[in-house]
């Protein structure tokens, strides 16, 4: 692993090194703050903005709408961006920008002044919680974790529901003891903190060769239509949902005719920024973040709306109301740090949405004459909600995004947060429209118990939750992906695997050809198995390409002295390329339109013009197969990883000569590089295509 020179672990209780020691988790910690901290920490300062600017307090709401509209675009932009370009360096530039929008905002003389200084905070902020799960995924792989940094990931989730309880009571003490400037020149002091961190404890981002380079490469690679596209569509319906229930129709209209074009260039497109095919193959991740909208739409309604209707219709003041809310701030706070370190997903999940459905039944039953106690009670209730949906959604979601995708998707889990937040904007000002009073709440309480109902179906009706005990989502399997393989049981983690799109996809079978097939056990079920995969990926309208291994009088002269293996083969004249010991077996012979490559070395592209030809046909995702795990499906693997083609390899449809080295790649080195599945999940991605 590549990292900072700087960069200190401190050893863990085995005596190896800690791959997440505080210096590794600290800078994520605070990065990952800072957004939660400025949504919330403006509260505070409008009426203080509203006055000093001499404009009305109405007019200032722009600077909330600014970030959490910001926030939900560039969310998901950063976490691509962080995966294309290396999530450190995205991490630092977000940084630089709230740096930047804090002093814009900080020295700001106008009104407009602050929204553009709010939309850099907005941008900004949104790099860190997604280049974070990029960091602390590839961490992970690196240190060849099994399970999910349970503790890491609570450290995140505690961060952000700890800023965005105090983040209010620090706007308060700031704006009334220096002035509301202080809301954005705040972030001066955080972001050099945080800044001095990064730099010294981040680990830099890995040299990779052929990587993007120059803005066309860069906007081809995390499809900068796509990024316009989602942005100018999300604005859209945005501005559409904020202005019911006077609806904006033309926001609507330019919400479809942004959309659909929208839509189909993401069907269409090589390596889209927002996968529709993924997300509708990966049903885990699609449900995560549904689960994420409708349980925050509850989580703020409570925040937001109870205060309304305890100021206005209970009577009480301001600062009363802020007080009896903290509770709930510190249970949210506090509850998923412990939560967190066992990697529980549907305990919490289960708990989330029977608080929900509980707390918004009592707040169908709470009136303007219920004691304190009964508030203060319902409070609670939905602070054990937003505690244990942050750490079972993360976990989910950490488990459920694919590697290569998981700063993509950890900025879209928080704009569907963000959806669920601003539905609830929403809904709050439709029900209290003519007035603030019970029966608005009331009204509230039944929303929030369809929504609960919502969730709890999202939960309880989930294939992959349904009968998994929380010790099966601590390891990352799934009770239908083991495989009877020629070598012996397989488990085999398919909770990450994204969608195959037959067009562009080419499954390789590589060396199975007479003389190697020879000497496998059980050969006549291995053939047989990845006949059919053939058949179905060729029926699907995929490609399929056959490598043999085979050389000519003069490939055995060209090999060097320094060559291990092949100056052997060489020197025995073996495996001559006319010899029916090379010829592919009959049982997989190649048809018309096929590739076919010979190849001279162990892997399959690095010797042949198989790369090449698979790009001269828009592959951009393979399926490997072949003889043997520890030969050709490795060193091909390898290579195609790093010319960044998506892998797949069949579990079952892969073989060696030796068991253990079989087992050791499959089981622990393979999944950190590639997704391993078996025929039968190869059958399911192809029918979902």
């Amino acid at each position: 692993m590549n990292t900072d020179a700087t960069e200190a672990d401190s050893p863990s209780r085995d005596g190896e090194r800690d791959p997440f020691a505080w210096t590794f988790t600290a800078p994520l910690y605070v990065g990952s703050s800072l957004n939660p901290i400025n949504s919330s920490i403006i509260a505070t300062a409008l009426v203080p903005i509203a006055t000093g600017l001499h404009v009305s307090v109405g007019s200032t709401s722009v600077l909330v709408t600014s970030l959490y509209l910001t926030s939900a675009i560039a969310q998901p932009t950063a976490g691509k961006l962080a995966e294309v370009l290396g999530p450190r360096r995205v991490f630092l530039g977000g940084i630089l920008l709230v740096l930047l929008g804090g002093l814009v905002g900080g020295f700001g003389q106008n009104l407009a002044m602050l929204t553009v200084a709010r939309v850099l905070v907005g941008v900004g902020t949104s790099a860190g919680f997604p280049s974070a799960m990029v960091l602390i995924r590839r961490r992970a792989a690196d240190a060849g974790l099994k399970s999910p940094p349970g503790g890491v990931l609570g450290g995140i989730a505690v961060t952000g529901m700890a800023t965005v309880a105090i983040g209010p009571p620090i706007g308060g003490l700031l704006v009334g003891a220096a002035g509301w400037r202080w809301a954005f020149l705040i972030n001066i002091p955080v972001t050099a903190l945080a800044m001095a961190m990064a730099v010294r404890w981040v680990p830099r981002d890995p040299v990779r060769e052929g990587g993007p380079r120059g803005f066309r490469e860069v906007a081809d690679r995390i499809d900068l239509p796509g990024i316009l596209g989602f942005a100018a569509a999300m604005t859209s319906l945005i501005i559409f949902l904020m202005s019911l229930p006077h609806a904006d129709w033309y926001a609507l209209a330019a919400f479809m005719v942004v959309a659909v074009p929208t839509v189909w260039w993401e069907l269409r497109t090589t390596g889209p920024f927002f996968d529709l095919r993924g997300l509708a193959a990966n049903g885990a991740l699609g449900r995560t973040y549904l689960r994420q909208a409708f349980t925050l739409l509850g989580i703020y309604t409570v925040m937001y709306g109870m205060t309304q209707w305890m100021e206005a219709a209970r009577g009480i003041s301001a600062e009363d109301a802020g007080l009896l809310l903290l509770p709930m701030g510190a249970v949210s706070a506090l509850l998923p740090r412990p939560l967190a370190s066992r990697n529980l997903v549907r305990g919490p999940l289960i708990a989330s949405a029977a608080t929900m459905l509980a707390g918004s039944i009592g707040i169908v039953l709470l009136t303007s004459h219920s004691p304190v106690v009964a508030i203060v009670s319902v409070s609670l209730i939905f602070g054990v909600t937003s505690a244990v949906t942050t750490v079972g959604n993360q976990t989910a979601l950490y488990l459920s995004a694919s590697p290569e995708q998981i700063g993509t998707a950890s900025g879209l889990f928080r704009t569907f947060g963000y959806l669920g937040t601003i539905v609830s904007a929403v809904a709050t000002g439709i029900v209290f429209r003519d007035g603030v009073g019970d029966h608005g709440l009331h009204t509230l309480g039944v929303v929030l118990v369809a929504a609960g109902v919502v969730v709890l179906l999202l939960t309880v009706l989930d294939r992959r939750l349904m009968g998994r005990r929380d010790t099966d989502q601590r390891t990352g399997t799934d009770d239908n992906a083991t495989s009877n393989t020629t070598q012996g049981e397989q488990h085999v983690s398919t909770t990450a695997v994204p969608t195959i799109d037959p067009e562009r996809t080419a499954l390789l079978a590589m060396d199975f050809q007479n003389g190697i097939v020879a000497h496998i056990p059980d050969r006549d079920a291995l053939l047989e198995r990845v006949d059919n995969a053939i058949a179905e990926v060729r029926a699907a309208g995929g490609t399929i390409g056959y490598v043999r291994v085979a050389f000519t009088e003069d490939d055995w002269a060209a090999v060097p002295e320094t060559n291990k293996t092949f100056t052997a083969v060489a020197a025995a004249k073996m495996m001559h390329h006319q010899d029916s010991t090379t010829q592919l077996n009959e049982r997989i012979a190649p048809q018309e339109g096929d590739i076919v490559v010979r190849k001279i070395r162990f892997g399959g592209i690095s010797t042949t013009d198989l790369d090449r030809q698979l790009r001269d046909r828009g592959i951009d995702t393979l399926v490997l197969s072949g003889i043997s795990t520890s030969g050709v499906v490795l060193s091909t693997l390898i290579d195609a990883a790093d010319r960044d083609y998506r892998v797949y390899v069949l579990s079952d449809g892969v073989a060696d000569p030796d068991t253990e080295a079989h087992e050791v790649l499959v089981n622990k080195v393979f999944p950190s590089r590639a997704h391993v599945i078996d025929t039968t999940r190869l059958h399911e991605l192809l029918r979902s295509a």
